[in-house]
């Protein structure tokens, strides 16, 4: 029996296990510092409350009470206040920076448990940055977990079992049914079908007989495929979009938190203002008030909360936020880039259209070609029988089916043979009324011949979803995009196609996934970039993006590689988690603009000699209550969540 993917060896993995020592002891480092920071937060919550219970709950006095502050500062602090300084040498200025010299001077003035509330925001802030971050590593991993660490190699009549990286090219290799194909290929006997929606965008599954090409990554249908490798596993389809996705997360942008963005403003005011306190009466007291209430834990403490409320509020709404960050950009976004196969479309075939030869009726056509669809496995099978159920067609009963590679499908039913084949099978076998054929269109096309004779076309397009065009429409004047793609794998009639159904003008058609992220990059550097899309060929392009969005779940490397993820398969999701994210910017700048600005009133009051450190302290929790309070509006759903 066929082997189950579990691993991929490294030779199929260009770059990914290939790393320098120094480069493995900095990401041991990385992944360390990470887990301190979170162990830092959960440490200061704990001993905060432990405080609290101390002194209020069991009546202890000021000095038992502090000792778990002190271990705070100890085991928290100390490391935090380390890092800054190496900030700070490295001239990165930010809102925590103004957070360390704040804990440093809250111990100074014996302000435990304001320096210990200023350490849990400082760290629980680095621990949801990392958080955010640790997607890329993941989506290798998802990507990693989908290819076979086997290949069933065929010499003479026996089969046997080899790894990966001993596959060459010129080997026969058996395919079996429902296998992720390892390599590319040829096939070289059986027939069946492949699903390769995964890999190119294409929507349907895609039909394989002698001198098929097949691509790794491909999943087989119900039938055992024989083939021919053409490429090694280092070199096919599927190792290429690893190599692509490696590279694109090397490449991935760092984008500056809002916090930082407005503390690099606030930190030197408080600053300056704090020095000239000092200058001006010659009392260092001033200078220690004004740090006191200027510590910007409505930068620290507000944000997050407001980030974190709308993260909770997308999740009720079926919509998953992976990178925090993406709340934060997706409003600066100014190109909206759509693949088209299951974004803007179904991903489905739908019969569209069915034109019929003179002395032939639709209704006759549609019920011999559904009844002989009954037996078939193709994939516009489905399509057709879905058709003639809304027409209410009764089927009848068919004999004699058979399925001939290259030849189509045959049966008789009522007593008339029918055929339904391609156009240029029709035409190989010299069927009679050939000539009124229709012209080639867009989409896709079987022909029909009943009596042997040509009797119709029925031509399939994917469906664009109810909502595409009203969404794309509202895109511009509701939400400031200034340019709108479809970049796809599929061909350019099709795109073309739904780029006139839905209301788009610029495409970018049959382009690989190479290609999707090469685009990607040209245009975020024109402009911020939202990317959405569903299948494997668009994780890279997805990373590349400012913003990544996947629709649904149909693959697990697609989810791990965008920084959102639409569970309900719909558009006017993606538009709720615009208006989610404009309204958690427009509350988390109230919050954080307005406690600046109170703080800095408090700062002019300290450093006139009107407020002590303790009275600054005070203050300061005040306003981080407003603050925090505000921004926990974010968590609850408004009034308008969508204006399509």
């Amino acid at each position: 029996m066929k082997n189950k993917i579990k691993h991929v060896p490294s030779s199929a993995i260009p770059k990914l296990r290939h790393q320098s020592p120094g480069g493995w002891f900095q990401e041991s480092l990385a992944s360390v510092w990470r887990r301190r920071t979170t162990f830092i937060a959960i440490f200061s919550v704990a001993s905060i409350l432990l405080h609290l219970l101390l002194r209020f709950g069991l009546g202890q006095g000021t000095e038992i009470s502090q000792i778990p502050l002190l271990a705070t500062f100890i085991f928290g602090g100390i490391p935090l206040v380390y890092e800054l300084l190496v900030k700070l040498f490295k001239r990165e200025f930010g809102s925590d920076l103004l957070a360390g010299i704040s804990i440093v001077t809250s111990l100074i003035l014996n302000e435990y448990l304001a320096g210990a509330i200023v350490v849990l925001m400082l760290a629980g802030g680095e621990a949801l940055e990392n958080y955010a971050l640790r997607s890329a590593s993941s989506v290798l991993a998802a990507l990693a977990k989908r290819m076979p660490s086997v290949a069933h190699r065929k010499h003479d009549v026996a089969i046997e079992d080899i790894s990966l990286n001993e596959v060459v090219v010129n080997d026969m290799l058996v395919i079996y049914p429902h296998d992720i194909c390892p390599v590319d290929g040829v096939v070289i006997d059986g027939h069946g079908v492949m699903d390769e929606s995964y890999l190119t965008g294409e929507p349907f599954q895609i039909s394989k007989t002698s001198g098929s090409t097949v691509i790794s990554g491909a999943i087989n249908g119900e039938s055992v495929l024989t083939i021919r490798v053409t490429k090694r596993a280092a070199d096919s389809r599927y190792a290429k979009i690893m190599e692509v996705m490696h590279e694109s997360e090397q490449k991935r942008p760092q984008l500056r938190r809002l916090g930082d963005k407005l503390g690099a403003i606030y930190t030197p005011v408080a600053l300056v203002l704090a020095v000239l306190a000092w200058i001006i009466s010659g009392d260092p007291i001033r200078f220690l008030a004004v740090l006191v209430i200027a510590t910007p834990c409505p930068l620290l403490i507000a944000i997050p909360i407001a980030i974190i409320g709308s993260i909770s509020l997308c999740a009720r709404r079926a919509i998953i936020v992976k990178s925090p960050v993406v709340l934060e950009q997706i409003a600066e976004c100014r190109t909206a880039i759509f693949d088209k196969t299951g974004t803007l479309t179904y991903g489905e075939p739908k019969l569209t259209e069915q034109i019929v030869a003179s002395g032939f009726n639709q209704k006759q056509a549609l019920t011999l070609v559904a009844s002989l669809e009954t037996y078939s496995k193709h994939p516009l099978a489905r399509a057709i029988l879905s058709a003639a159920k809304e027409t209410g067609i009764k089927l009848s009963q068919s004999e004699e089916v058979s399925e001939q590679p290259g030849q189509g499908l045959r049966g008789t039913i009522s007593g008339q043979q029918v055929l339904v084949t391609s156009r240029a099978s029709l035409i190989a076998q010299n069927i009679a009324g050939a000539d009124e054929l229709p012209p080639v269109a867009g989409g896709l096309e079987c022909v029909v011949a009943i009596d042997n004779r040509y009797a119709a076309t029925f031509r399939f397009r994917d469906a664009p979803r109810d909502d595409s065009r009203s969404f794309v429409k509202h895109l511009v004047p509701k939400h400031q995009f200034q340019r709108i793609m479809i970049v796809s794998g599929d061909r350019e009639s099709e795109v073309r196609y739904l780029a006139e159904q839905v209301g788009i003008t610029e495409i970018q058609a049959q382009k690989s996934p190479e290609e999707k992220l090469e685009i990607v990059r040209q245009e975020t550097v024109r402009a911020k970039t939202l990317y959405v899309g569903d299948g494997i060929n668009d994780a890279p392009a997805m990373m590349a993006a400012t913003v990544g969005m996947a629709i649904g779940q149909n693959s697990d490397v697609t989810t791990e590689a965008a920084g959102v993820v639409i569970m309900d398969n719909s558009l006017e999701k993606v538009d709720e988690f615009m208006h989610i994210s404009r309204r958690m910017r427009s509350i988390a700048l109230q919050s954080a603009v307005g406690g600046m600005f109170l703080s800095v009133a408090g700062m002019l009051f300290a450093a006139t000699g009107h407020l002590t450190p303790v009275g600054g302290a005070i203050t300061q929790e005040v306003i981080d209550v407003f603050a925090v309070l505000n921004a926990l509006r974010a968590a609850f759903p408004p009034k308008v969540i969508s204006d399509l």
